[in-house]
């Protein structure tokens, strides 16, 4: 006998047979996986005032400014306090401590990176403000970049300022170049959250032109993979519903 009326609950779960003649049979197909889960990063406390009050009476620290000559066509970020900037990171503690040549210079080269983002970090450094400029996809980029100074200069608050940032950047537009960076960076809760954002949101992905900004094969191959068991999964969930039609209708 054929049943006479099916339903599906909105979760896919649970597949409803009215026969003719009988009341309701509910029949449990699958337990739907859970929805992912990505615990929200903790920052802690600012400890801006605590580190300035570290740059009184402390005979140690440098005295006056420096000015950075940043990237290879040596733009300027000018007269920073070289105190201050001890006092906020160790490597800078180091850099300008006693015996070093820097300690005493009036202008030092930083390469490996550019004007913005050395200019977000001394920023932070000195105001503790996170910049990281307006544009969408500019902020996320923006948001690596300073994540990886971070790390350089032992400033792991900033660090997780960002982490944090690239955390609510996942979106269409940006969840394919955040996958490769994370996939390069060795970044595993990035990359596990930007894999299953690009395997919900595949259409949108796909429509800001995400499939297109591809580069690391390593990371198509991961995408392809998730397709197939997404493709996989689906087909068991309806042989299992087929199966049980089938006992009902006997």
């Amino acid at each position: 006998a054929h049943p006479a009326a099916v339903a599906v609950s909105p979760d896919g779960s649970t597949l409803l047979v009215q026969a003719r003649k009988t009341a309701l049979r509910q029949v449990c197909v699958a337990a739907p996986p859970p929805p992912p889960s990505f615990a929200p990063i903790v920052v802690p406390p600012s400890t801006f005032s605590a580190d300035m009050a570290k740059t009184w009476g402390d005979a140690s620290l440098p005295q006056g400014m420096v000015t950075f000559l940043v990237g290879d066509d040596e733009e300027r970020v000018e007269h920073v306090t070289k105190a201050n900037l001890c006092a906020r990171s160790p490597v800078f503690r180091t850099m300008f401590g006693i015996g070093m040549k820097e300690r005493d210079a009036a202008e030092v080269t930083v390469r490996n990176t550019d004007l913005a983002t050395f200019t977000a970090l001394v920023r932070y450094l000195c105001t503790d403000q996170l910049d990281l400029g307006e544009e969408e996809g500019g902020r996320a980029q923006r948001a690596l970049d300073l994540r990886e100074l971070a790390q350089m200069y032992q400033v792991p608050r900033l660090e997780l300022l960002c982490a944090q940032a690239l955390q609510e950047s996942v979106a269409p537009a940006t969840a394919v170049p955040l996958l490769e960076a994370a996939h390069t960076t060795g970044d595993g809760r990035l990359l596990a959250q930007c894999r299953r954002y690009v395997a919900d949101h595949a259409a949108e992905v796909r429509a800001s032109g995400g499939v297109e900004q591809l580069r690391d094969l390593g990371v198509a191959k991961g995408l392809l993979g998730d397709a197939l068991d997404q493709v996989a999964e689906l087909k068991g969930t309806v042989a299992a519903r087929d199966v049980e039609l089938e006992k009902v209708r006997a």
